[in-house]
């Protein structure tokens, strides 16, 4: 499976909507993190059957296309292996980390205000600590609110798979997605996810692998794109995404007892979103076939004002996300001892927003690795300038 290294190319350009929807998406997740949020009533999930998740995880497979997918075509599918075990190396960790870090964070909280965090967010691991530990470091037992990093683990180790069955015929890769999310839906094919009841994994990563694997194809041209803009396109995608609308806002099915029935039969709430359904997925394209055509004439104009900020925060994504779950956690918190006021509230939500673009631009700052390069240039003390002048003044004389 070694492939001869092709004659150096140009740098790929960075394509900027990328940084900006991944951006979006970190403030999404924060908002959706923070529990009793009543901004949460008005992210994007409430007025359709996708959510931030699918946007996220989409991201995910078309960065991890521009990421990775150059170094199986030039430097072969061993060396691209291993570029993607070591990226497997570092979220791990960074999952292990983020859970011990929330621990510490709820015993903080515990021990300073009283709040009972940590037997809210971790009773098991207070009521069965050693089967916790383990579940905790072997993905058996996923914690609320954290399950996205470990389904992003599996789906990455996917990839080379993938890119062996490219090899062997350009349609296998396609048909491992298809097999895979067929078998979620008619075997109830999972993975463990709770010791204790025998329930799978929340977010269902032999399900989620299809959106995973859609941006990730079309990131290595696998799969080809409609052109945006096209009258017959925007029509279809608008009336479907339109329609979605009375069946996902909660202000219309509040009113409208036989669209909560209705949705449920399309949508069951026990499957829709563990298992990704296909309506979900087909909602997400339409959304992104319409937002991408609407962006398309100010395409270059993305990183200036607000855009150049959530391009930022879309450039440290895991950077970002992690600090997205632990600011989650302290608004929370915070919100509560404020009694949820909605001033309060609106102010914590614009903190979490101010303090991961904060993070971004500090996690970036130290990936420019401003030490590396050349020291600057000297400057001369005034005394110097002075001696040096005199000693000019004596050579012209």
């Amino acid at each position: 499976m070694a492939a001869p290294a092709p004659a150096p190319t140009s740098k790929r350009p960075r394509d900027e909507r990328l940084d900006l929807f991944r951006g979006i998406t970190m403030l999404i997740i924060f908002v959706a993190h923070v529990p009793a949020n009543s901004w949460n009533a008005w992210i994007p999930a409430r007025f359709g059957f996708s959510s931030g998740a699918e946007l996220f995880v989409f991201c995910s497979g078309f960065a991890s296309a521009l990421a990775f997918g150059a170094t199986f075509v030039r430097r072969g599918w061993w060396l691209g292996t291993a570029r993607i075990l070591q990226r497997l190396w570092q979220v791990y960790w960074a999952h292990v980390g983020l859970v011990v870090a929330l621990v510490a964070l709820a015993t903080l909280l515990d021990t300073l205000v009283g709040s009972a965090e940590l037997g809210r967010q971790f009773a098991p691991l207070m009521t069965d600590p050693e089967r916790a530990l383990l579940g905790l470091v072997t993905l058996t037992w996923q914690p609320d609110y954290l399950d996205i990093l470990p389904m992003y683990l599996v789906i990455l180790a996917l990839i080379p798979l993938a890119i062996a069955l490219r090899r062997l015929h350009p349609w296998l890769p396609f048909l491992m997605v298809a097999l895979l999310y067929a078998l979620v839906w008619t075997e109830g094919l999972n993975l463990p996810g709770n010791p204790w009841n025998g329930a799978g994994w929340f977010l269902n990563p032999f399900a989620w692998q299809a959106i995973f694997f859609i941006g990730f194809f079309i990131a290595m041209k696998w799969l080809p794109v409609p052109p945006l803009r096209r009258p017959g396109l925007l029509l279809a995608a608008a009336v479907f995404v339109i329609l979605s609308v009375p069946f996902s806002f909660w202000g219309i099915l509040e009113h409208w007892p036989a669209g909560r029935e209705l949705r449920e039969l399309l949508l069951p709430a026990a499957s829709e979103k563990s298992n990704l359904h296909p309506l979900r997925i087909l909602h997400f394209l339409a959304l992104a076939y319409l937002v991408l055509s609407a962006i398309e004439p100010v395409r270059d104009r993305l990183d200036a004002g607000l855009g150049h900020l959530l391009i930022l925060i879309g450039r440290q994504s895991l950077a970002a996300f992690l600090a997205s779950i632990v600011l989650a956690r302290l608004a929370w918190t915070a919100s509560e001892i404020a009694g949820h006021d909605g001033l309060a509230v609106a102010l914590l939500n614009l903190a979490g927003f101010a303090a991961i673009l904060a993070v971004a631009c500090v996690v970036g700052w130290f990936k420019r690795a401003p030490w590396a390069g050349p020291p600057p240039a000297p400057r001369d003390t005034p005394a110097e300038t002075s001696t040096t002048a005199a000693s000019r003044l004596r050579e012209a004389s």
